[in-house]
């Protein structure tokens, strides 16, 4: 299904988290800031998330799969708007150019690198840390755990 052996995951938000498996195995992250400044329209923080994307597919090569935190519940209004429409133009983005893209629950994501779907970011960034990963924050936590699990379960790609 995928066309290549880069595969990106994602913790979608404000604050995207991000993993990356380049074609040579090699495994990058990092977190992204997406936030508009006062003086710009909300629209802002999704035109700069469709530019990073294609960024991110020009310089790695081919994105074979994009795999995201998917998340069904949220603490507020104000971030189930964000989340929604960073998903849409993920979404967009991805079937513009054939890129396959699945969300991993939450739970699912939490399970597999602690043991426990419940478990606080705290348990998921010293998970992370045992695999000898870094992450800075709990958004590239999450996006690691993301691309360790789509490895494990899919080989990388659906």
């Amino acid at each position: 299904m995928g066309r290549g052996s880069t595969i990106l995951a994602l913790d979608l938000g404000s604050s995207t988290g991000w993993a990356l498996r380049g074609p040579d195995g090699a495994i990058t992250s990092g977190v992204q800031q997406f936030r508009p400044n006062r003086f710009e329209g909300g629209g802002m923080a999704f035109l700069r998330f469709n530019h990073w994307l294609s960024e991110i597919a020009e310089t790695s090569g081919p994105i074979g799969a994009v795999f995201f935190e998917e998340v069904r519940a949220h603490a507020g209004t104000l971030a189930a708007h964000v989340y929604g429409g960073f998903l849409a133009h993920l979404a967009a983005w991805a079937e513009f150019r054939d890129v396959p893209y699945e969300g991993v629950p939450v739970g699912t994501i939490k399970r597999f690198i602690t043991g426990k779907g419940n478990a606080d970011k705290a348990a998921v960034i010293a998970a992370v840390r045992e695999k000898g990963f870094a992450p800075a924050d709990d958004n590239e936590a999450d996006a690691l755990a993301i691309l360790l699990w789509s490895i494990e379960n899919h080989g990388g790609l659906s």
